[in-house]
């Protein structure tokens, strides 16, 4: 009966109260947010069906023509914050965008805008930008053209036309090249972003742009691949790939290409030694290439008496360390690879990487797949690499 009574009271408090504050109405900064929410959705739903007047009419274009060449299946906005100024904002916001045809979820990013308001009280976004902290978009870059491709699609800023072409025939030419060997149970279709400059990449990836020097491209995505997140991203660095022959450049899409096609076997339980060397094993199937011309840093280090006492640790391969160090580990992995291939059969390596990545942690998995897919142990198959680099590269 107690609690019935203070039940009462609070609701004949409210009531009291509603003259004069409006008890539990809206506040301002509720308002404010629903007002923002609208002219975002507005916003969204202009973009989406390529309306550039009705886009104008919620605020700054500038977005539209950066945007406009992007293929999407669907745009988003989620207010999670409004910070009122006078008479403007600035909103806290969740965006989710899907490219068409290629992403099998939503990408999240945060994003922040700032709003002004006219006087009968309608919002119009004023600006658009990443969140503190958060990476930048592609269109952040500068304005998107886009090059359709038989199984990719790439993105660029600041790039002519032409030359986004020549990725998307290096991209076609990769996806059935890894088909081939990995076999057909991914995607097989590839995004890759091309930004204006280094720092562009940096930017897209949230990370100083020293990180990436000398690095032709990265690939970003989901390890494990639970088929919630959206398709990986082949991020090049216009600059390192521009230097590479034509072959570099094929080998490096191959290579990229390969961790988006194993992506899903790719677990924390997957040193990088594999990932790396499967992905460069790929790269450098059938080119002719020898293991001296494809691994010269460390046939330099065996020719001088420096053969490996094991393989590449994960920590090698640092983009941020030596660049003679962070060489010679990916030739050791795909030196690995190499050898698995020519010593048990490119079926056996196909199956060695996937055992390794399903056994989901590290500690134990490289034993057992070496055991039951080898048959061998860490030892001995240590033992076989380094005598496998002294030969080849000695």
């Amino acid at each position: 009966m107690a609690g019935r009574r203070r039940t009462r009271g609070a609701a004949a408090l409210c009531l009291l109260l509603t003259p004069l504050a409006g008890c539990g109405g809206p506040t301002a900064a509720d308002t404010a947010r629903t007002g923002v929410q609208r002219v975002l959705d507005q916003r969204s739903t202009a973009l989406l069906h390529h309306d550039e007047t009705a886009y104008g009419a919620t605020g700054t274009r500038a977005e539209y023509a950066r945007l406009r060449a992007l293929p999407l299946a669907s745009w988003a906005y989620r207010v999670t914050g409004v910070h009122t100024t006078g008479s403007g904002a600035t909103a806290d916001a969740e965006l989710r965008y899907r490219v068409a045809g290629y992403d099998k979820a939503p990408v999240s990013v945060h994003r922040t805008l700032t709003l002004s308001r006219a006087p009968h009280g309608r919002w119009y976004v004023t600006a658009d930008r990443p969140a503190e902290k958060a990476g930048r978009q592609l269109w952040d870059e500068g304005t998107v053209t886009a090059v359709r491709g038989a199984h990719s699609l790439v993105l660029g800023t600041g790039q002519p036309a032409g030359t986004l072409r020549g990725y998307a025939r290096l991209a076609d030419h990769a996806v059935p090249a890894v088909s081939g060997a990995w076999g057909t149970d991914w995607a097989r279709r590839v995004v890759v972003l091309v930004p204006r400059t280094l720092q562009g990449m940096a930017g897209l990836l949230g990370s100083p742009a020293s990180d990436y020097r000398g690095i032709a491209a990265v690939t970003t995505g989901e390890v494990g691949g639970s088929g919630k997140a959206p398709a990986d991203r082949v991020v090049v660095n216009p600059e390192a790939y521009a230097v590479l022959g034509d072959l570099g450049k094929q080998v490096v899409l191959t290579h990229e290409t390969t961790h988006v096609a194993t992506r899903a076997h790719t677990t924390p339980a997957t040193p990088l030694w594999l990932s790396e060397g499967y992905a460069d094993w790929i790269g450098y199937l059938d080119t002719g290439r020898t293991a001296a011309e494809a691994a010269p840093e460390l046939a330099r280090a065996v020719r001088a008496g420096h053969t490996p006492a094991g393989l590449p640790a994960d920590g090698d391969f640092a983009f941020t360390g030596d660049p003679a160090k962070l060489a010679r580990a990916y030739e050791g992995g795909w030196l690995a690879c190499r050898m698995i291939a020519a010593h048990w059969g490119r079926s056996r390596l196909d199956a060695f990487y996937r055992a390794v990545g399903d056994h989901g942690e590290r500690s134990g998995a490289l034993p057992q797949a070496l055991n039951q897919v080898l048959g061998t142990t860490p030892a001995a198959f240590t033992a076989r690499w380094r005598q496998y680099v002294s030969d080849q590269l000695g």
